[in-house]
């Protein structure tokens, strides 16, 4: 077996990078099919390693997976390219939608494409929901933990940071005191039907620190510092900008995304949308679903909201475009700084129980959050009003129901659960008949 060189890597990763819609579980099969059961650079039970080290930290565990899988073979020159080519497609198509919408969203058509759109994104994250939690409920003390986070976040409003760090407290603490509701909770099943043994493939099953640790080290240094410098410029130079919120807003949110982009979009909901008064919550929808349509991580969709949010508060396309651009850069340069620092660390971290039981509690608190989401989705795209309720509950005003839009929600439910669809097809279908509702004079 012939080892690639990084220029015949460079060709897979930008083949991966086209392939990557549906979401990080879309994204992870892509990659498993491609370097795993076809071009066998490494094994299942590598592969498999790699993304539960991926799943442990914050931020986008797809693309944090191609990054470390292009440091293992190729070291911080792979990491780059793989991590860089996975982002590129998908940063690229959400700007340009970005100004689309900007300059023609309020078109009666766009604005139907839009609107159909909405209707599938909320059976999209109702899979997710289903998805995840197939994954991860497998005991009543992660069932447990999974209501108790819907409940603190949909009806008191609890901080999402807060809900994780609970989380993952709980599962260290139970897993360090032997109660067997916190051992082998959560975890992903295999990604693939073909089992491929490690011995068999081009990496083998050596569990080395992998390629030029000293290098990695200097290059999640300087990852950081990418990061955090023009941050704390920022903060220093102009308090209270719209740039200053977006840059540490969205650092935070780099730092606090486990669990994956679902759960991450309820705390930006929550925030965005209530607290800055960056964008509405029909124009959440409407970037979550250009970050269904596009390839890349899903966690895209926050460029989109760094754009609403400058374009809103400064009145012009250029200010949009760098406050997406901003958004885009502090949460993925410190994607690059993790794994980095973290994968010379990799293997110690393999039979570290613990620290397991942490990452399932956390991930069975993310099924709540996610479900929360989408019946906040849910709200505000079947009513036209919404009303506050006791505690932190918002309740739609019954009387405003948007019947087209009820109309095509449970169309797009049954296409997904009942129909078995493919997302391309789902929301290209929704995206369709809010259109033709619209030439229809009915929405």
């Amino acid at each position: 077996m012939t080892y690639p060189t990084l220029s015949q890597a460079t060709r897979v990763w930008a083949r991966i990078a086209a392939l990557s819609f549906g979401g990080p579980a879309g994204q992870i099969a892509v990659m498993h099919r491609i370097l795993v059961e076809e071009k066998r650079w490494l094994g299942d039970g590598r592969f498999l390693h790699a993304l539960n080290f991926c799943m442990i930290l914050p931020g986008p565990e797809a693309m944090q997976l191609a990054t470390y899988i292009g440091w293992l073979m190729h070291g911080v020159r792979g990491a780059l390219v793989a991590g860089l080519l996975f982002i590129l497609p998908g940063a690229v198509a959400i700007m340009a939608l970005s100004l689309l919408y900007a300059i023609w969203g309020e078109l009666g058509p766009v604005a139907a494409l839009f609107f159909g759109l909405k209707a599938a994104v909320l059976a999209v994250v109702l899979q997710a929901v289903v998805r995840v939690g197939k994954r991860s409920l497998k005991t009543r003390t992660m069932q447990a933990i999974a209501a108790t986070a819907f409940v603190a976040i949909f009806v008191f409003g609890a901080p999402f940071p807060l809900i994780v760090a609970g989380a993952g407290l709980l599962g260290w603490l139970g897993a360090r005191a032997g109660l067997a509701g916190f051992a082998g909770g959560g975890g992903h099943g295999a990604v693939g039907k073909t089992h491929v043994a490690d011995a068999a493939t081009l990496l083998g099953e050596e569990q080395g620190p992998g390629p030029d640790r000293a290098g990695a080290f200097r290059a999640g240094a300087l990852a950081l510092a990418l990061w955090l410098v023009p941050v704390a410029a920022l903060v220093l130079l102009a308090p209270g900008s719209v740039f200053t919120d977006i840059a540490t807003y969205f650092s935070k949110l780099a730092v606090l995304t486990f669990g994956g982009a679902y759960a991450v979009l309820a705390w930006v909901a929550q925030e965005a949308v209530g607290t800055y008064g960056w964008l509405k919550p029909g124009e959440m929808l409407d970037g979550l679903g250009m970050a269904e349509t596009t390839p890349g991580p899903l966690i895209m969709v926050l460029q989109f909201v760094g754009f609403m949010g400058a374009l809103r508060a400064e009145g012009s396309l250029l200010a949009g475009t760098l406050g997406g651009l901003l958004a885009t850069w502090v949460t993925f340069a410190p994607c690059f700084a993790w794994i980095f620092l973290g994968a010379p660390f990799m293997e110690g971290l393999r039979s570290n129980k613990a620290l397991s039981a942490a990452l399932s509690a956390v991930t069975a608190a993310v099924v709540g959050v996610i479900l929360n989401l989408s019946l906040w989705f849910a709200i505000h795209v079947i009513w036209r009003e919404v009303g506050p309720g006791p505690f932190a509950l918002q309740i739609p005003v019954w009387s405003s129901i948007d019947w087209a839009a009820a109309g095509l929600s449970v169309l797009a439910l049954v296409a997904v659960f009942r129909l078995k669809l493919g997302m391309a097809t789902v929301l290209g279908g929704a995206a369709a008949l809010g259109l033709g509702l619209h030439l229809m004079g009915l929405v």
